[in-house]
């Protein structure tokens, strides 16, 4: 049996942790969850939203699924995701981007990667207040960084099938940083030569992805671009509701959803648990447990295409209800 560290965050994160945990055990997988809790409910009783046990647990079972934790905007405590990135050095940001049947969107046959530097750039989180009317951000980018994260792409490229990995930076204005890291996905690139490649600016790739996404495979971004586009690709195909995602490095990988904490649902049974579930079937297929994956799959995408959905994304039914459909519906 697998230990995997459980992360089941605030907001609404208990409540789609529940749902996702029920899941798993109905498909007959056999995980023991480590349960941590971190977040705005931890920081009053231990002084920190990340403690160190928290970190302890990862290190140990290698593999994480976390629910969202709240973020203040503009004060407070820095991000628990930032801060679980640095720690355990969890360089990729994978965020599959994929239509599921019966969410109605503007686009069919969307089928995007986006893989996002996920340790510098302006999230680094280097900053100072010069005057009272001053503040300065420093956008940290690095060779060793830049060419890690585009070997990445290549190589998820190579290993799942993919066409194309497409630079996208703003190197025209910002010619040492994000010209840094366009020299970095050129020289990787030279090593893949059977994979097409582009390169393109983000404000031209954020005009072209709403006339149309079909003409894009894998999207390799810096920190600050890839969490932007990333959010813009959700809405693609339904919303943050739906949107799966991962922080992958050499010794830990941390499985998560997209979206946030939803204080102002929380413990109303309305929460859409889709996004964290589609983020604990890429984390059985990491761990090699495909065929739970696969059939967790199936029985998500039969629920959705029978017309079961919460009210996010058209439907009626509640958190429960909709995890009860995906159960009846496993093979």
């Amino acid at each position: 049996m697998r230990t995997i560290t459980l992360i089941n965050g605030d907001g609404i994160g208990p409540e789609i942790s529940d749902s996702v945990v029920k899941i798993i055990k109905a498909s007959g997988a056999e995980i023991n969850w480590d349960i941590q809790t971190a977040g705005a409910d931890v920081i009053e009783k231990e002084g920190t939203p990340l403690p160190q046990r928290v970190l302890d647990s990862i290190k140990k079972n290698k593999i994480a699924l976390k629910a969202p934790v709240t973020t203040p905007i503009g004060r407070g405590f820095r991000s628990v995701n930032v801060q679980l990135r640095k720690e355990l050095d969890l360089y990729a940001n994978l965020r599959p981007c994929k239509n599921l049947p019966n969410i109605k969107t503007r686009f069919e046959n969307v089928d995007l990667i986006i893989v996002r530097e996920n340790t510098e750039d302006l999230y680094a989180g280097i900053e100072e207040q010069i005057d009272e009317n001053t503040a300065h951000s420093i956008k940290v980018i690095t060779r060793q960084a830049s060419e890690r994260i585009c070997r990445f792409a290549f190589e998820y490229a190579l290993k799942n099938g993919r066409e194309e990995v497409c630079a996208v930076t703003k190197a025209n204005i910002m010619k040492l940083s994000d010209g840094l890291f366009l020299e970095s996905y050129r020289n990787v690139a030279k090593y893949y030569p059977h994979i097409k490649q582009r390169e393109i600016l983000v404000d031209n790739l954020c005009m072209q992805l709403v006339q149309d996404p079909t003409k894009f495979d894998i999207l390799v971004l810096p920190n600050l671009y890839g969490d932007i586009v990333s959010d813009l690709t959700a809405g693609l195909i339904g919303g943050l509701g739906v949107a799966q995602g991962a922080n992958i490095g050499h010794d830990c990988a941390v499985f998560e959803p997209v979206h946030g904490s939803a204080p102002d649902i929380k413990g109303q049974n309305k929460a859409n648990p889709t996004a964290l579930l589609l983020s604990a079937i890429e984390m059985l297929k990491y761990i090699g447990e495909n065929t739970y994956a696969q059939n967790i799959e199936h029985a998500l995408f039969k629920t959705l295409a029978n017309g079961n959905k919460t009210a996010d994304i058209g439907g009626t039914l509640s958190t429960t209800e909709f995890t009860e459909e995906i159960i009846k519906n496993l093979g």
